[in-house]
């Protein structure tokens, strides 16, 4: 055996769990099986059609079948699969495609005119293959998805360049910086990293039959429901740790957060584990309890994970008081860096403070590791990613040697307690997080002065109290110039994702910078703040 692999895992749980359920959307079920015998079917045909090993295949999909589907048939082909927002623009899906090398792209039938008007930009991509959702036939230009499943033998296919724990899982993630970033992961090391069983401190796969043997019950493993996208990496981990214990994915039809609907699926699945975002999810759902309280059971929920955003410890509080047997769970990492801490429970504790995962520590700007008073950069070792694709100034200013190990150190600034226990003071540079996605201000100003109005504009981030934090915007006009705050916030969504618009934009006389041309982020936000708070100015968009 040459190091932990999903697609040779999976094959065994495919082996030996054979008709339960694996993936279920709606109505729809597939199993073990099925699965495993449509992902075989892709990765032939995808190899037939000349990838390469190590080769991209974008998935440029909604939550259902086929997002864990792509991934498990590019696994087998020791091809990596490469995650696509799907609220991106053009412009941005063209960065992103080519900066990944993609060479085929497969999409839901919602996107076809999207993918159409980019694909003479990414001219690596050599295969379009259509996902029908009911939405528009396929293009003549594409495959259609169902024919490249079919065919397939479960857990028969093998690539002719073989399959091993070096091979590339790589997550692009909007990171620190204004462009997003491929995090390139060996499957050995996520494998181990992400471990929610004991299969990494066994020799083989041989472990894997015999822990599915020992389960309780002859029956399907966890059931778990990501309610946040597959796209980022908070639901796909959650996916995928499902899967790796011989379980099934629940995942919900909507392609819009419906509270009601969530709950509807944990009670007609008897969903034991689910994965939100923070407030953003938690909020919604408190809401819709309270609405209509006895409307459903959830007693088979044992567990409610969140990362991504701050999870509020009132909204913890609402939520544990429906879910009685549940642990809520908060977790801190990014996706260059898991394991970083955790908060457990229901309680009123400060939302910031966590527990050190067991890899964690605080390094001080001196490159030490801090102790109780100090402050300094969360850093986990262990297995951690070989680092970013294609952008070695960033690995090297990310992955940093620390006491003679390296660690990953992703940017966020915390306090080492009295008792040991760590206060989340936040990252350090302007990125804003907003419902678990990450904006970054240069990108939004720039477009915003690309507007033949706009002077000047400056953008922070706002506390929001269902969200984390909202996209604000102060804008300098050109002289005699004329535009709205609507105006200017249409122009930003018509080159932007939606919520990279500002939410709140307040045109002023002057933006004040600094003479050596420097923003005042702090000056702006308790500008706007202030506007807000008088209502001198309608801002709320």
């Amino acid at each position: 055996m040459t190091g932990w692999q999903y697609a040779d895992v999976w094959d065994v749980i495919a082996e030996v769990r054979g008709d339960s359920p694996a993936l279920v959307h709606g109505d729809r079920r597939v199993s073990w099986r099925e699965l495993s015998a449509r992902a075989d079917g892709l990765a032939a045909s995808l190899v037939q059609g000349g990838a390469g090993k190590g080769d991209r295949v974008v998935q440029y999909l909604y939550n259902g079948p086929e997002y864990l589907e792509v991934s498990y048939g590019a696994y087998k082909a020791a091809l990596t699969p490469v995650n696509t927002n799907y609220r991106y623009r053009a412009d941005e899906l063209v960065f992103l495609w080519d900066n990944a090398d993609a060479v085929a792209v497969v999409f839901h039938g919602a996107f076809s005119e999207t993918v159409s008007s980019v694909r003479d930009r990414v001219p690596s991509v050599r295969r379009w293959i259509w996902v029908d959702d009911d939405t528009s036939p396929c293009p003549p230009w594409a495959e259609p998805y169902e024919q490249l499943t079919a065919g397939g033998s479960p857990g028969r296919f093998e690539p002719p360049w073989g399959r091993s724990g070096d091979d590339i899982v790589m997550i692009y993630t909007g990171g620190t910086t204004g462009t997003p970033k491929g995090v390139m992961w060996r499957h050995d090391d996520m494998y181990r990293a992400f471990a929610v069983t004991g299969d990494p401190t066994q020799p083989d796969l041989a472990h894997v039959r015999t822990r599915l043997a020992a389960a309780p019950g002859p029956g399907p493993g966890p059931v778990g429901l990501p309610a946040s996208p597959l796209m980022h990496a908070t639901g796909y981990m959650f996916a995928k740790s499902m899967l790796t214990q011989g379980g099934t994915v629940v995942t919900l039809p909507s392609r819009h957060f419906d509270a009601d609907g969530l709950l509807d699926a944990v009670d007609r699945h008897r969903v034991q584990a689910m994965a939100i975002v923070g407030d953003s999810f938690a909020r919604p759902i408190v809401a819709a309890l309270d609405a209509a309280p006895g409307r459903w059971d959830l007693a088979s929920l044992q567990m409610v994970v969140s990362a991504g955003v701050m999870w509020s410890a009132e909204t913890k509080v609402a939520l544990a008081a429906y879910m009685p047997g549940a642990m809520l769970i908060d977790v801190l990492g990014s996706t260059e860096a898991h394991g970083l801490g955790s908060a457990i429970g229901a309680g009123a504790a400060a939302t910031a403070t966590f527990t050190l995962g067991s890899h964690a520590m605080v390094v001080t700007d001196d490159g030490r590791r801090a102790g109780p008073g100090e402050e300094g950069l969360l850093a986990v070792r262990g297995p951690i990613p070989l680092g970013y694709h294609k952008d070695t100034d960033k690995t090297a200013a990310t992955f940093r040697q620390v006491d003679g190990e390296r660690v990953s150190i992703p940017g966020d600034w915390a306090r080492v307690e009295p008792d040991g226990t760590i206060t989340l003071l936040g990252r350090g540079s302007l990125c804003i997080n907003t419902g678990g996605e990450k904006v970054f201000p240069e990108e939004v100003e720039e477009v915003l002065k690309s507007h033949a109005a706009v002077r000047d504009s400056t953008v922070v981030g706002l506390p929001d109290v269902r969200l984390g934090e909202s996209v604000a915007a102060a804008v300098e006009l050109e002289p005699g110039a004329d535009a709205s705050a609507d105006d200017l916030i249409a122009h930003v969504r018509s080159r932007l994702a939606g919520y990279k618009a500002p939410r709140h934009l307040l045109i002023v006389d002057s933006l004040g910078r600094s003479p050596n041309g420097k923003a005042d982020y702090h000056g702006t936000r308790e500008r706007i703040s202030k506007s807000l708070a008088t209502q001198t100015q309608p801002s709320h968009r």
